[in-house]
């Protein structure tokens, strides 16, 4: 009796020790990096270790396994023999005959065993590793990396081992999950939480995040026949008409040869002194434009306009002719949406130069 008793509490315990191995697992496999390297970060040493493991996936898989396997052997070994023994004395009591007692305890000792092992064992601790993952990643994973580290021998060789046979079958063996996705992938995530109620899209800036790089600046910039332009010479006086006419703060400047040298900003024209109200602006108030080709995306044109800090840029073919202008604001609105602004009419910028305002 007593050795049934102890059976019972190695029954206990092993579970309880599958259940962890299990829970670890998938905690490590389902655990978002965002949410753990902020913990890291501010100097939290579970969080580090948590983290540590997620880096090293593979070996805490192989530790998770082994563990799994040593406790479902022992279950078998020592808690199944004794529940066996614990069944056949009432099965006798009913007078079954000793061979049919043997096999009928064994087979409801079995059953029992494997319904405790795959329940509380394996079912339990999964759901609640995936349902809770950053949380049980931040306590089992400490626990796993320790393990790790005293078996670190066997889990080299195992690992190795198994590595070999990935190789064989020419797969790349990978120590961290993969937490990146395509646009594709981003694109059903989002789709999918939008159905679900997670995610609300009304103003569309998701869907234009994710469309923004599948644009080109010839998608959307000004032809050069549809730009408004001031002349070289161009005063302060008509660029204030003009700005009245068209409600635009900016203006590309075209050359006498009816190239463009830059663009005026209305605030840079303002600051000029009053008494040059009706004299050329001087060229060092010209910004200067940016230079993209048709086919870059916008992605690549919002980057290099930001470095450059240009609002314009002029738009040429693979023959290097100026086909049209980039605004930047243009690339903002495909990203995030119309953009309002109080000195912009916004109506169009398709209209004629202004070179006689």
């Amino acid at each position: 009796m007593t050795s049934d008793l102890f059976g019972l509490v190695w029954l206990v315990v092993l579970l309880a020790g599958n259940a962890f191995f299990v829970a670890g697992e998938f905690a490590v496999l389902s655990a978002r990096r965002s949410q753990i390297e902020p913990k890291a970060d501010a100097g939290s040493k579970r969080a580090k270790k948590a983290l540590y493991a997620m880096e090293h996936v593979s070996q805490m898989l192989a530790i998770a396994q082994l563990g799994i396997t040593v406790c479902s052997l022992l279950l078998l070994l020592m808690a199944e023999p004794a529940i066996h023994h614990m069944l056949a004395v009432p099965f006798e009591a009913l007078g079954l005959p000793d061979a049919a007692s043997y096999v009928v305890s064994l087979v409801v000792a079995l059953l029992l065993v494997s319904f405790l092992h795959v329940t509380f064992g394996e079912m339990v601790p999964k759901n609640f590793a995936v349902s809770v993952a950053d949380r049980a990643v931040l306590l089992l994973g400490p626990p796993l990396v320790f393990l790790y580290r005293v078996f670190m021998p066997v889990i080299w060789l195992l690992n190795s081992f198994a590595n070999l046979v990935l190789r064989a079958f020419r797969v790349t063996p990978r120590d961290e999950v993969i937490s990146t996705f395509t646009l594709d992938e981003l694109e059903s995530i989002v789709a999918e939480s939008k159905r679900g109620g997670t995610v609300t899209d009304d103003a569309g800036i998701i869907a234009g995040a994710l469309d923004f790089t599948e644009h080109t600046a010839d998608e959307i910039m000004v032809p050069v026949e549809e730009l408004v332009t001031v002349p070289q010479d161009v005063t302060p006086k008509k660029v204030e008409k003009a700005v009245g006419r068209t409600g635009f703060s900016r203006f590309v400047v075209e050359s006498e040869s009816g190239t463009y040298s830059g663009y005026l900003h209305l605030k840079d024209v303002m600051a000029l002194p009053e008494a040059s109200v009706d004299s050329p602006i001087p060229v060092t108030v010209v910004r200067s434009l940016g230079n993209m080709r048709t086919g870059d995306d916008l992605d690549s044109c919002l980057a290099a306009m930001q470095a450059s800090g240009s609002h314009l840029a002029r738009v040429m073919d693979d023959s290097g002719a100026t086909v049209g202008i980039l605004f930047l604001e243009d690339i903002l609105e495909v990203l995030v949406g119309e953009i309002h602004d109080i000195t912009q009419a916004r109506d169009s910028r398709r209209q004629h130069s202004v070179d006689n305002a």
